[in-house]
């Protein structure tokens, strides 16, 4: 176990969110029991060949999750790590938010920026000029894309099984910069994401998990809190603010 003071400084905030922090919404999670991938195959809806295989299944599965995402509203977890956030940068610290979930809660939260490892569920791609645009309304496999003209291409724009997730030259950057890495409703099941703790242990910086339970990959962290995302989330943040530049992992 590596030792940290339990006040030590702390101006970069590293902060990995998952499924667990937005379930409170009414978004599902994945690989719980009765999560998403507990109902449907992932082999069938969130592949390229299964994209290539049968278009219109994969449409109608991201279409009707599209408009889940439409009618849910960020939950407190959501809008205390938006706090965080500008509560860092009024004291000349930051808050650097990796989330692999493809909604976009954080953002209507009010957080200024954040990393989408994994894409972004109201934004679709054309497989023919990678072109990227928002989109609300349902997709069908006759649209054109408004780039290229070319119709049946457009994608949604989140990462399937086998593909790479995006922005991982900045997410490593970002976290070998960090005084604390905070992972929140992660299961800690899916890489490279679960590799991050490793790597910020490594480099000697703290490390802390607020999950539902205890994740896969638990016993790498030095702290923790278990709870509802909605309950352990503020109650860290009011911490964090509480005691200035300097807080505990």
């Amino acid at each position: 176990m590596l030792y940290h003071s339990p006040m030590q400084r702390i101006d970069h905030v590293f902060v990995l969110t998952g499924a667990g922090i937005s379930a409170e919404s009414g978004l599902g999670t994945f690989r719980d029991v009765g999560g998403i991938w507990a109902t449907f195959d992932p082999s069938r809806l969130a592949t390229p060949e299964a994209f290539a295989r049968d278009p219109e299944t994969v449409q109608a599965f991201y279409n009707a999750r599209r408009q889940n995402l439409l009618a849910a509203e960020p939950n407190p977890a959501h809008r205390a790590l938006a706090r965080l956030e500008a509560g860092l940068a009024e004291r000349s610290g930051r808050l650097t938010l990796v989330t692999q979930n493809i909604d976009d809660l954080h953002e209507r939260a009010g957080h200024r920026e954040v990393l989408h490892m994994h894409g972004e569920l109201l934004k679709a791609r054309c497989t023919a000029c990678e072109a990227v645009a928002e989109v609300r309304a349902d997709l069908t496999t006759a649209d054109p894309c408004g780039a290229c003209g070319c119709a049946g291409g457009l994608r949604p724009h989140v990462v399937w099984f086998g593909e790479i997730p995006f922005h991982l030259d900045v997410i490593e950057e970002r976290l070998m910069a960090a005084d604390l890495f905070v992972a929140i409703g992660t299961s800690g099941a899916v890489y490279p994401a679960a590799g991050l703790v490793g790597a910020a242990r490594r480099a000697g910086i703290a490390t802390r998990e607020i999950n539902l339970e205890p994740s896969d990959n638990a016993h790498l962290f030095d702290a923790a809190d278990y709870g509802r995302a909605s309950e352990t989330v503020p109650r860290w943040v009011d911490g964090m603010l509480r005691h200035g530049p300097c807080a505990g992992p």
